[in-house]
């Protein structure tokens, strides 16, 4: 398995979420979410990654996240948005310091 998140980029990916990605929990907590699952190719990396809550991990599983955020009847748009934020504010930052 790809594992190509380093620990910089998952301390900053919590610092920018805040708490879980897909509910806002600021669980104490967080476990690394591939959003596209690896079951479906997905791998661990800073854009596919992101903080969860235990719940919201276990319950999205291996679901596409999209339908997941849907019938959890979570915001879907919001956390779109938020995600593509965070990453210009981060992808940046981790090609210029070779990340």
């Amino acid at each position: 398995m790809d594992n190509d998140l380093t620990p910089d980029q998952w301390q900053a990916l919590m610092e920018a979420w805040e708490g879980c990605a897909y509910c806002q929990n600021p669980a104490p907590a967080l476990q690394r979410d591939c959003i596209m699952p690896v079951s479906r190719g997905g791998r661990y990396t800073v854009e596919n990654v992101v903080p969860a809550c235990a719940s919201c991990n276990a319950s999205k599983n291996n679901s596409e996240v999209t339908s997941w955020l849907r019938r959890k009847k979570l915001d879907e748009r919001a956390f779109l948005v938020r995600h593509a934020t965070i990453l210009k504010s981060l992808v940046p930052a981790a090609e210029d310091e070779g990340l």
